[in-house]
């Protein structure tokens, strides 16, 4: 199902991607770095897509072996999306695979927004291992209804704003996302929606950069 912007999801697939490789700024391309991982049974894929990781990549360049940001989708959605961009040549006619998209396939308020964080490094001489997931879904806020991908996306810029405005953060000058400690962002009103996630001891990744 489409569940936001149709424009912003195929820019996503065929826009280059900005990572980390070997402590070293690169540019990916979309829709590759496929694995797949396993969240309460559930069975997803994540492959590299453009725009996630803001300025962190520049900020842990030479700190960071490897860093990369990817989009969750169910099993076989890449390939679908590789046949219609790369197969089809759709990416240089993105137009007309928005107006195949939208006439073909549904809207839905119903969604599922999924994520998983993992990082490893050393720790007291050890090489250690730390994962955060979780999964939220849509809510009744005042008098309507907010899909997944609304309360998600609205709650990292509220959040913010609210910070600010309580004077949390640094009234002038530019303030980096990376710099809000994780855990003000999660007590805060907005916040707390991505508290619905937890820490992960066993994570299931088939693959971990």
């Amino acid at each position: 199902n489409l569940t936001w912007s149709t424009e912003g999801v195929i820019n996503e697939y065929c826009e280059p991607c900005e990572a980390l490789v070997e402590g070293e700024l690169r540019e990916l391309p979309a829709l590759e770095g496929l694995e797949t991982f396993s969240l309460d049974g559930v069975t997803y894929e994540a492959f590299n897509t453009s725009g996630g990781l803001g300025s962190l990549a520049e900020v842990l360049a030479g700190k960071a072996r490897n860093l990369n940001y990817k989009s969750v989708r169910y099993p076989g959605h890449c390939a679908l999306m590789r046949t219609l961009l790369n197969d089809l040549n759709l990416r240089a006619r993105r137009d007309l695979l928005k107006d195949v998209l939208e006439g073909a396939v549904p809207g839905t308020e119903q969604d599922v927004v999924v994520f998983f964080v993992t990082a490893s490094g050393w720790r007291n001489g050890r090489l250690m291992q730390e994962s955060y997931a979780g999964r939220v879904i849509g809510e009744h806020h005042g008098r309507g209804f907010w899909s997944a991908i609304q309360v998600t996306t609205a709650a990292g810029i509220c959040t913010v704003l609210d910070l600010l405005a309580q004077g949390r953060l640094p009234q002038q000058g530019y303030v980096r996302q990376e710099e809000i400690a994780l855990s003000d962002f999660l007590a805060n009103r907005f916040g707390r929606a991505y508290a619905q996630g937890e820490p992960v001891r066993t994570p299931t990744l088939a693959q971990v950069a």
